[in-house]
């Protein structure tokens, strides 16, 4: 019996690391699909690059400094428990990956290639891990004293502060040092747009995320005896309740429609195994709110040109739901309690504040000494004859 158990927890965890794996190809698309057509193909090879180095990355570096653990021993014991500590560090590398992934959407169309990897390394290697050992593995006692101050540890369950409020907030000073694409802003006071190049691509991203979405907040269970109904259908509800606002406060507008059941997902991520469903609907329906107003502020007063909207959609509204994990998921909302307002607030900030120091830290050296964006002219021909020397779509057909 133990032998089956610890299958089927492999089988369990796998099943939903190949689902979040997944979800990086839904990042891609919706890349492709709201960046212009000549940087399209940077789109598609970025995610795919960035997956490989977070791989190696964390393999070699990340997961020891979040779990205190390594994998420089022998494959049989390695192979121990049917391997289930290798695909829970598949399950889990799929989570530290979302955060390059996260922070190439908000510096699309303008950003070097090499640099980038390196901040990958950078973040991967320690970055994320280094928060993500003191929310999920106890490191340094932090929760320990957040749990004696407020009486309850930071909860996050699935992610909403450990990945998406991390990485939108480490995009945050990577996007404004960047600066923005050229001609964006003008000096007169005028705002040049740029629509989504693929309405289409922009839609099968959104899908692709969402379904893989429930392996991202189910399995994050990691043991098939911990598995939850009430964590799959609060995606559902957090998810239709971010499309539905999304769409009122959005005026139909199909970016905003299909960014908002993204919207509901990060912000329900931390609170999905404590909330009732109709608090996940409200969470889901406040973050889709979150988006669409703050997008509309970042990108038209603010000017800070977040090319997908990655710091309002997975900063604030992974910030969002953090806390709301502290309301949503109390016993007086409908929720199954164990969890303290206070606790979420000090964890949420902890998370943003780090996020932020290690950006600016990480994007600063790298544009003080290799520089972070393309050439005038490399950025005119795009992304995709600068870097890869090929466009999405040939001028002509070879006729020999």
């Amino acid at each position: 019996m133990e032998a089956l158990k610890q299958g089927t927890d492999t089988l369990f965890v796998l099943l939903g690391a190949i689902m979040v794996l997944a979800m990086h190809a839904g990042f891609a698309f919706l890349e492709l699909g709201t960046v212009r057509r000549k940087n399209q193909v940077n789109a598609l090879v970025k995610i795919l690059v960035d997956f490989s180095v977070s791989t190696v990355v964390y393999f070699v570096v990340g997961f020891g400094v979040a779990y205190g653990t390594h994998f420089f021993v022998g494959a049989e014991q390695l192979a121990a428990k049917s391997g289930y500590e290798l695909v829970r560090f598949f399950f889990l590398l799929t989570f530290a990956a979302a955060i390059p992934a996260i922070v190439s959407g908000g510096i699309a169309e303008r950003a070097k290639f090499w640099p980038q990897l390196i901040a990958t390394a950078a973040i991967v290697g320690f970055v994320y891990p280094f928060f993500e050992g003191i929310a999920w593995n106890q490191h340094f006692g932090v929760q320990a004293w957040v749990e004696s101050a407020t009486g309850a540890q930071f909860h996050d369950f699935a992610g909403s502060i450990v990945v998406h409020a991390v990485g939108g907030w480490i995009a945050l000073p990577a996007v404004v040092l960047l600066g923005a694409r050229r001609n964006r802003y003008r000096k007169d006071g005028g705002m040049s747009a740029h629509p989504p190049s693929s309405i289409p691509f922009l839609a099968l991203g959104a899908w692709v995320l969402t379904v893989g979405w429930f392996g991202f907040n189910v399995m994050s269970a990691q043991s098939l005896d911990k598995i939850s109904g009430l964590v799959a259908v609060n995606s559902l509800m957090a998810m239709v309740g971010g499309t539905l606002a999304a769409l009122m406060l959005g005026r139909n507008d199909p970016g905003f429609v299909h960014n908002g059941p993204l919207a509901g997902l990060v912000a329900v991520c931390a609170g999905s195994d404590l909330m009732h469903p109709l608090g996940a609907l409200a969470v889901g329906g406040i973050a889709g709110a979150i988006f669409v107003v703050m997008f509309t502020l970042t990108q038209n007063r603010w000017r800070i040109d977040d090319v997908l909207g990655v710091w309002p959609l997975h900063g604030l509204c992974g910030t969002w739901g953090g806390l709301a994990a502290g309301l949503f998921g109390a016993k007086a909302l409908g929720g199954l309690g164990g969890v303290s307002l206070g606790a979420q607030a000090i964890g949420t900030l902890l998370g943003v504040a780090w996020a932020l120091v290690g950006g600016v830290v990480v994007y600063g050296i790298l544009k003080a000494t290799m520089g972070l964006r393309l050439s005038q002219e490399e950025e005119f021909d795009g992304a995709d004859l600068s870097i890869h020397k090929i466009s999405l779509t040939t001028d002509r057909e070879v006729n020999w």
